[in-house]
């Protein structure tokens, strides 16, 4: 299952790849890496975390992790997936030290970063928040993080398939799965993209 995973992930653009290279001994190649990923590291955290205090020590300390594993990170996958990789671990990590796990808020989620909208579309989207968070508790981990991985932290499926080690055909059908029980559980209308 290795060999059929590792041919169908995806390779990250070779800037990136040379970036990762030269961050192996460069704070600013480092920094640019830090810069291009911290949203979605900070979001992953905070949709798992539910706050912002836990996100930011959390978001620190995969960073440091992959300042101090850099050199592991082989390029057969993108340097994303490999980063969400090591947050996911912090995660777990946590909360095992922590023994819950915690609601997730997912407005915080969105609030970061955030744009103000007008005051009516804001009470529409804080109900519409509120009704997916706590979908997403009721489902189960697999689907829930599938659907945080997408849609909080941005990465593609086969870059999912990376992080959960699955193939790219057992997230795309997590995430259905998992949009799907949403669907079945909010009156919202959420579209695969």
């Amino acid at each position: 299952m290795t060999t059929f995973m590792t041919n169908q992930i995806e390779s990250p653009p070779v800037d990136e790849i040379d970036l990762v290279r030269q961050a192996i001994s460069s704070a600013d190649a480092f920094a640019e890496l830090y810069r291009r990923h911290l949203t979605r590291v900070y979001r992953y955290h905070i949709a798992h975390v539910g706050n912002i205090k836990d996100a930011e020590d959390l978001t620190s300390q995969t960073f440091m992790a992959a300042l101090e594993g850099i050199r592991s990170f082989r390029g057969t996958g993108s340097f994303a997936a490999w980063l969400l990789g090591i947050a996911s671990k912090k995660r777990l990590m946590h909360f095992r030290a922590r023994g819950n796990r915690p609601e997730i808020p997912l407005d915080t989620v969105q609030a970061y970063p955030s744009l103000d909208p007008p005051t009516d579309k804001a009470a529409t989207q804080r109900l519409q928040l509120e009704s997916i968070s706590r979908a997403l508790r009721q489902l189960s981990s697999d689907r829930a993080e599938a659907l945080i991985l997408t849609y909080f932290s941005g990465l593609s499926n086969a870059e999912i398939g990376r992080v959960l080690n699955k193939s790219e055909a057992a997230v795309k059908m997590l995430i259905s799965r998992g949009l799907q029980d949403l669907r079945e559980r909010t009156s919202l209308a959420l579209e695969v993209e």
